[in-house]
């Protein structure tokens, strides 16, 4: 379990500076993502949320701001690749996606995606109460739209990141055939490469290559040629989930359970 020793490291280092910073102005801490999966993989980045009881003052996202870059220097490289957003409580309690608090003031478009993930436990909880009493359930046509935006993320990235396109897309697949969300990558490519029988060298190279960093140049250049044939493969196999209901015989093996 080193990857998970690891994010714990980094979340409780993460978590005491945030303290010093806001004080009372924290109010939760949660990690999720594919850290907060049983798998004990490499993972891309830390997705985070911070809630708030109030908004931040200047001072404080600059001294937020330096915090990120001491984790970055003294938890290379995990600690560098935080991907996260600090939200208002009040917010954090609706269902329309919320602002970042931060300079960037992103909007968290998978929010949908994020809370169901959160609230069925798939979180490391650094500081705060239970989930469940901040976050909404989300309705299946919030978290398809919010799937929709991570396909589109796919596509606009196919190129540079073939391996975690392929193995994104199979849970693009197996969410909506099942439509169950809480799955990881981990898991949805095991299904696939169970169910989806004729992709399977393309889902094992991509594994090696996204979660062990095992991978020949002729393998990436395999995955970089394929990638988009993949991408065309996983548009008919969601159109055709969306058309028709849940399949669970073929969706078993992956999901909250597991």
């Amino acid at each position: 379990m080193i990857i998970k020793a690891k994010i714990r490291a980094i979340g409780q280092a993460f978590v005491h500076g945030l303290r010093q910073i806001l004080a009372n102005k924290l109010y939760g801490l949660y990690v999720y993502g594919a850290v907060a999966f049983p798998e004990d993989v490499l993972t891309g980045d830390i997705d985070f949320h911070v809630i708030l009881t109030n908004q931040l003052t200047n001072d404080q996202r600059s001294r937020i701001e330096k915090l990120h870059h001491s984790l970055a220097r003294d938890f290379p490289p995990l600690g560098g690749d935080m991907d996260g957003y600090y939200i208002l409580l009040a917010d954090a309690r609706r269902t329309s996606p919320p602002q970042s608090q931060m300079w960037s003031r992103a909007t968290d478009a998978s929010w949908a995606l994020h809370r169901e993930h959160i609230r069925a436990g798939r979180c490391i909880i650094f500081h705060g109460p239970d989930p469940k009493e901040i976050y909404l359930p989300s309705a299946w046509l919030e978290i398809e739209q919010a799937l929709k935006s991570e396909f589109q993320y796919v596509v606009d990235h196919l190129d540079q990141y073939p391996d975690w396109c392929i193995l994104q897309l199979c849970r693009l697949i197996y969410s909506h055939r099942s439509q169950d969300a809480v799955v990881s990558k981990a898991q949805a490519s095991d299904w696939a490469y169970d169910v989806l029988s004729e992709w399977r060298k393309h889902i094992e190279q991509a594994r090696k290559s996204y979660f062990y960093r095992q991978v020949t140049p002729e393998e990436s250049r395999f995955l970089l040629a394929e990638a988009r044939n993949f991408l065309e493969f996983a548009c008919v196999q969601i159109e055709q989930a969306r058309q028709k209901p849940s399949q669970p015989d073929e969706t078993s093996g992956a999901g909250k359970g597991h």
